[in-house]
């Protein structure tokens, strides 16, 4: 099994979607509805998805903004 991946959501305004920052040049390179990956909270990882409804938002947690939050997959 590979080893997740840290990074952070940020939002691609060109493609309309997010997308996670692993590093100054690396990226996952968009996020699509359904997508999955562990969000950290309060030092916990917890299970999640992105959906596209009004807005982005993922399944299962609070709405909130995406920018920023640290994520791993």
């Amino acid at each position: 099994m590979s080893e997740k991946r840290e990074g952070a959501l940020f939002y691609d305004k060109e493609s309309g979607r997010y997308d996670i920052r692993f590093g100054l040049d690396s990226y996952y390179g968009g996020l699509h509805c359904g997508d999955c990956f562990d969000l950290k909270v309060d030092n916990a990882w917890v299970p999640t998805r992105i959906e596209m409804g009004d807005e982005w938002y993922l399944v299962g947690l609070p709405r909130m903004s995406l920018d920023g939050l640290i994520v791993r997959m």
